[in-house]
């Protein structure tokens, strides 16, 4: 394999001002954005826009992730974000992020230059992924994911999960100090849930690596808003862009960068004035 820069994130700002993760879906069925992005030239464009609004990282995937969601074959995924990523790596002026479960999209992404992988499966899925993240250099967005809506302690679960993803990223080689955690809005978790989580987000500090928040246009907006289509949820998003800063995320992942971009600089302004930065990736 063709080693990709190392440490991506480890050049960014993490820790003094909070990082926009640009979400550059190149699928047919997402749950906001489905077939908006799906031509090669369409997403092009669209990341390039998106880094010219302010976003830090551009994160491209493959697959919805939505509920009800039709999984894909690798072969298939491939299909979609190759030729975007061959685009993109290496010709914009931020890092590209591969957002896969998949160990063949991983290595193939690492190959064309993507150096951060988003594994919605925490480490916890196809043991290969965690191998060739390893392999390649590649820094980690490691998120929670669960089976159902039952907890014992909704944030001493979820934390217990991600220790569990950091001692894989350890056992790999991958380095807990490369790895940023995500709750996994969302996934595995009523819109009641939802809520919550961002209320307590502080209490993931215990794991004392970066934190990356993914609340865009979800259906806990919709709980709270319920007159609201995904792509009319834009006040509800910037609502928890802001409170999720405030309680300790320092990346959020969005689709609606320019917008949240300003949020993201007025929370900063707020509550980064004397606060420490964050252990570096």
């Amino acid at each position: 394999m063709n080693r990709p820069p190392a440490a991506a994130l480890s050049r960014l700002p993490l820790g003094h001002r909070t990082l926009v993760m640009g979400i550059l879906n190149v699928t047919p069925d997402s749950f906001s954005d489905g077939g908006r992005h799906a031509s090669v030239e369409a997403a092009v464009a669209h990341a390039h826009a998106m880094v010219r609004d302010g976003a830090d990282i551009i994160d491209v995937g493959g697959e919805s992730t939505r509920p009800g969601h039709a999984p894909v074959e690798a072969s298939e995924e491939l299909r979609r974000v190759v030729p975007v990523l061959e685009r993109l790596c290496g010709k914009l002026q931020v890092p590209v992020s591969i957002d896969t479960t998949k160990p063949e999209v991983a290595r193939r992404a690492f190959e064309l230059g993507a150096t951060i992988l988003n594994d919605q499966l925490g480490l916890q899925g196809d043991a290969r992924l965690a191998e060739t993240a390893a392999e390649s250099g590649a820094d980690v967005v490691a998120m929670h994911n669960h089976r159902g809506h039952g907890y014992e302690d909704l944030l001493r679960d979820i934390v217990s999960f991600l220790e569990r993803s950091l001692e894989r990223a350890d056992e790999t080689g991958i380095g807990r100090h490369r790895v940023v955690v995500d709750p996994g809005f969302g996934f595995g978790k009523t819109p009641e849930q939802n809520l919550e989580l961002l209320g307590r987000l502080a209490e993931m500090k215990v794991l004392k690596r970066p934190i990356l928040i993914g609340t865009s246009r979800k259906s806990m907006i919709g709980h709270v808003l319920p007159d609201t289509r995904p792509d009319d949820r834009l006040e509800g998003t910037a609502a928890t862009v802001a409170l999720g800063i405030a309680n300790g995320a320092d990346i959020v992942r969005v689709h609606d960068v320019r917008a949240m971009k300003r949020v993201a600089l007025m929370a900063d302004a707020i509550v980064r004035r004397a606060a420490a930065p964050v252990a570096p990736v």
